[in-house]
Order: structure tokens, then sequence, then C-alpha cells
């Protein structure tokens, strides 16, 4: 590990709110991925501004900071420089913020898997191309190289449940050798043998149900999910010189017959639910199954919600042999790297430029993360056209039945994992969607940053600058000019760590970092909104702006604290009337950000909105200009 990523580390966990802020921690293959009990404590601006971060994102109750290829440097030298350990959360703690039920099964899937991915990733891969040897006649499958190397690429499925027992106790803080010892009970190879001899047998007169424990997913997570609970009340009142032999003992006395009689059986019912629906919808329409699966996967990768799949798949595997999504993944991940690819050659920015090639390269090899946060999301229409052509590429995969025959990451890496029926469409699907993203990016274009190091300096703004600014926007057949309503430093909208706002999903606009708390009306209109705790106001101007007036991120939280509103909905205001005062410092003692953004809501209405080049502006100067 290199002093750069010490480096980092200590910077990271500074500015999530220090290590006493930081319930839990792990990461995956390009996030760390924190449970912070005070998310407002974390300064995600300064993050964001921070060299070797991609992007943060609040998803699922997590506290996510995107960092690529050396996450796990990065990580190693937080678990070295802190006390933390990779789940550290009391049972009993909680954040300050709610998770959805939707949220904490996400939370608590990609917590279990994520350590497990890159072994799985491998061992898929190796699974992949000891198939194409058999296929091209490279390899006999009675040799002992096959035999070694096929046991090295099936062993982590085939003891699924044992890998899971491990994660799973970490995320639920129980006895890891315990769960280890449930786990190896469902594989133990004399029950297998047992079980699949078709002849019944009983535990104290119950029928044990027969069900398969290789490979499965469901059973493992619900058992050690029960052990919390269970070694927490038996730990409650057995005296401590006895703990650690009585409550292991009646810990699996308790729990191993309980995952045959219960947790199998539910575990084997959800997990064949789950694949049946995916397999109703497959059935229903392959085409369909693969425009949704190709056109949307990174939008659940984005939301995190991609992890609800992965058990899905693997049962897929277990139960049928193969699974068909896993192909249609490839198509959306090689779309996205299509984009960025697109990028990389269109773009005359240099800085962009290098990003995209490093992001281009770790896209082919299934890790998106910084092609879609570090160029594609930012830049918006490569992200669209890489979700465009990942339908394209996925239907086309579903249509000529594609499947997986080993659990891969989707990427270049996989493709002999999809060797078999379809394999041509597979193919096709994947070089489509491929190719076409990267067309769709050079032929359509983007937002293409001007290069800083192109742009020659420029003596400081004066007043005369900024009239002839005004003058310059009013000859662009101007509809209206909007005036700066508080004192501050400029900053584009893509600044502030307010995803919606910094999306330019709410409209075009500019941050202002106040100096000041006074902020004044930009525009001579009508006030349409004045947010109950002061912090955000709504004015449509005489000429028809719809302006949106944010002071400061999540500052909804201090509800009214340090705002004193002047007007109210339906007031009638003229250029430079005062609106709200706000006491910048202590929002800033509070943990608050009050970097205000300046937003024309209906950007859609107009040609262009276009934006003063100062770097401050005090109430009164020209800030942004609507053109019809």
């Amino acid at each position: 590990m290199g002093s750069r990523d010490k480096d980092l580390s200590k910077k990271v966990v500074e500015l999530v709110g220090g290590e006493s802020n930081i319930n839990s921690v792990f990461h995956c293959a390009t996030r760390l991925r924190f449970r912070l009990k005070d998310t407002t404590k974390a300064n995600k601006k300064a993050l964001l501004d921070t060299p070797g971060v991609i992007t943060v994102v609040e998803s699922s109750g997590q506290f996510q900071v995107v960092i690529g290829n050396n996450v796990a440097q990065v990580f190693e030298g937080i678990m070295e420089q802190t006390n933390l350990k990779t789940e550290n959360t009391d049972p009993k703690e909680e954040t300050n913020e709610k998770s959805s039920f939707l949220g904490k099964a996400v939370d608590i899937i990609s917590s279990i898997f994520s350590p497990l991915l890159g072994a799985m990733a491998g061992a898929g891969v190796l699974k992949g191309l000891l198939a194409l040897f058999l296929t091209l006649g490279w390899m006999n499958n009675a040799s002992g190289t096959y035999l070694l190397l096929n046991a090295a690429s099936d062993s982590i499925f085939t003891f699924l449940p044992i890998f899971l027992a491990v994660t799973s106790s970490r995320k639920f803080k129980t006895n890891m050798f315990v769960s280890i010892a449930i786990a190896g009970a469902m594989v133990y190879p004399a029950i297998a043998t047992a079980m699949s001899s078709g002849t019944p047998f009983y535990f104290l007169g119950i029928p044990i149900v027969f069900v398969t424990f290789t490979s499965s997913v469901i059973p493992i997570i619900l058992a050690v999910w029960v052990q919390s609970y269970v070694e927490r009340f038996f730990n409650s009142f057995i005296h401590q010189s006895l703990k650690n032999i009585i409550v292991p003992l009646l810990t699996l006395i308790i729990l191993v017959p309980l995952t045959f009689l219960l947790f199998g059986p539910v575990g084997n019912a959800v997990s064949g639910g789950l694949a049946s629906g995916y397999t109703w919808v497959y059935n229903l329409s392959p085409l369909v199954a693969g425009l949704i699966a190709g056109g949307f996967w990174q939008v659940f990768v984005i939301f995190g919600v991609h992890w609800g799949f992965v058990p899905v798949m693997l049962n897929n595997l277990t139960t049928l042999g193969y699974d068909t999504m896993l192909p249609m993944l490839a198509a959306a991940v090689l779309a996205q790297a299509g984009a960025v690819t697109g990028v990389l050659l269109k773009t005359r920015n240099g800085q962009l430029k290098a990003l995209s090639g490093s992001a281009a390269v770790a896209a082919v090899f299934g890790i998106t993360e910084p092609s879609i946060y570090g160029v594609n999301l930012k830049l918006k229409k490569p992200f669209i056209y890489g979700c465009v052509s990942g339908a394209i590429g996925g239907g086309i995969v579903g249509m000529g039945h594609g499947k997986g025959l080993a659990f891969a990451l989707p990427s270049l890496l996989a493709i002999p994992s999809y060797i078999g029926p379809g394999f041509l469409w597979v193919i096709t699907g994947i070089v489509v969607a491929f190719a076409l993203a990267m067309l769709l990016v050079m032929t359509l274009g983007f937002a293409d940053p001007v290069d800083k190091d192109t742009v020659q300096e420029r003596p400081a703004a004066s007043t005369a600058a900024t009239e002839e600014c005004s003058k310059e926007a009013k000859s662009l057949l101007a509809k209206e000019i909007i005036e700066s309503p508080l004192q501050g430093n400029i900053h584009t909208l893509d600044s502030i760590s307010d995803e919606a706002f910094a999306s330019g999903a709410m409209g075009q606009g500019l941050v202002i970092e106040p100096k000041s708390g006074r902020l004044v009306s930009p525009v001579d209109g009508v006030v349409t909104t004045v947010f109950p705790t002061g912090h955000a106001i709504g004015i449509t101007s005489d000429g028809g702006v719809q302006l949106l007036i944010h002071v400061g991120v999540n500052t909804v939280r201090l509800k009214g604290q340090f705002f004193d509103k002047q007007v109210k909905e339906g007031d009638k205001v003229q250029r430079g009337q005062l609106l709200l005062n706000f006491d910048v410092e202590k929002i800033k003692a509070a943990g608050y950000d009050p970097s205000t953004s300046v937003i024309v809501t209906n950007t859609a209405d107009y040609l262009d909105v276009l934006k003063t080049t100062e770097k401050e502006v005090k109430p009164g100067d020209y800030l942004l200009t609507t053109v019809v």
C-alpha cells in the first residue's frame, strides 16, 4: 500500500465525520460502504473534491465513497489507521436515519455478498475457461489437471453456505465459528448422502423435508440471523464463566435442527418463488426481459438494488444449471464501456480524456463505477446512450436465449461462461451494445467541458465587464436577465453535494457560496412558494421565468432555525427587495453547507440559460440569462 492510499484513507475517515461517527465499514469492487451514526457530519462536498474519490452515493442506508480499482488498498489503510473492524456495529446501534424494508434488505444482501464477489467472479471465469478447453479438446475431463482446476472453480459454489456463514456472522454479529458449524452440518457428506437416497428420516419424530443445501443462499442467512437473537438471549443470563461453552452448545442444538426443519424448506420456497417469477417474465418474452435487464441494470447499480438479483442468479445456476440474466447484464456493462470509449475518442478535454481511458479499461473487465460516476453520468447523455444500447444488446441476447453456465461478473472475462446454445447471440448482443453506445456518443455528442489548461487567464472581473456581459446577453434575444440574490463566490451547479440539483434534473443554474445571509429578489415577479422552514423560495418573474432559490444542503432538517422569512406566498416583489435573512455562520456551525442554488426550474421552455463568468458576485450583479 502506497503513501497516497494511506493519505486518502486518513482523509476519507476524517471527512465522513471521524472514526467516532462510523458504525461499520466494508468494501466491494470499487466502493467503501460506510454505515454512519450521523450522515450530516459527513462532508460530502469535500469528499467529492478529494483527489482519488470518484463520487459519493447515499443509498439503502449506506454512505458509499466510490474509489475505483484501488479501493482494497484504501480500505486496508482505514483498518490500519483506526480501531474499526469490518463490521463493528453494536446490534443496538442505529443511524439517525430510518431505512425502508427494501433499504435494509439491500444493505443486508450487499454486506453479505460484497466480500465474496471477487472469489466468486474468479471461480466463475475459471469454470467458463474449463468449459471452453473441454469444447476445444485442449483438456480431458478425466485428467488430474482438470480434476484439480474444476475443484478450484466449483468449491465456492458447492460449499457456498459455509462462505455465507462467515460474511453473515459479521453482518449479524454472531459467533463466526458457530455459524460455520451450522453451515457445515448443512453440507455434511453423510447427511447429503442420506437425503439423496430418498429414504425418509426424522428428528424427534418430525419428518425432515429433503432440501439440497449445496449452493443454497437463503437458509444459512436465515439461520445466522436467528442465531444472533438466540446467542443474545442466552448471553443475557448465562454466567460469564460458562458462556464460551454453554452458549455455542445450546445454539447448535437449537439452530441445526431448526435449519433442516424450517429454514431449508422456507428458503427453498422463497428462492424457488423468485426464480419462478423471473422465469415467468423470461418465458413471457425473452426479448422484453433482455430489454429491461440490459437497459436498467446500471440504474439498479446506481441505487444499489442490483444485489437483490444475486440470489436469483445463483438459484437459477443451482436448480437449472444455467442463468439467462447474466449474459444480458454483460450487454449492459459493455454498453457503458462503449459510451465511455466514445467520450475518450471525442472529447478535447485532456483531463476527461485521461479519466475516460482508465475508466474504459476498468469497464470492459466489469467495473463500471469509474465510467458511470466519473464520466457518463456527469455528462448525462453518454449514460443515456449506454442504457439505450444496453437495452438493445440485452434484447438481442434474450432473443437468442443466451445462457450463463457459471457465476461471473458480466464482462469480457465472463465470455467463456456463456459458451453453449445461443453463444453467437450473446456475442452479437455484446458487440452491438458496445459499438452502438460508442457511435451514439461520437455522433450525437455531449457537452464537452472546457479544458482549463487551454483557457488563458483573464483579468479580474470589473463592473464594466459585467455590464458588457449583460449587453451581450440582451443581444442574443434574451428573454430575461436574472440578477444575483446574494453576495458570495460562484460555483457550477454540479459542484453542490445535493444530487438532485447537481445532476441538472431540476434545471440549469448556478451555486453561490454566501458571504452574507441577506437574500434579495433577483427579478421582478411574484413569490409562488415559501417553504415553512424558510430555506427555499420560489419566484415566477414577470417574464415567466420560474426560479427556485434553495439555501444550503439538507437545511430542511434545521426546521427553520437561523432563517427569518420576509415575504409570503403571493407577494409581489421587485428586484433587490429583501426576501430572507439567514445566519451563515450558525448554519455552518450546525454542520450544514449554506451553498445556495439558484435554478431556472422551467429550463425546458428556453433555448439556453447563459451564466455569468464572474467568480464573485453581489446582489444586483448579472447572474443568468434565459434565451428564447
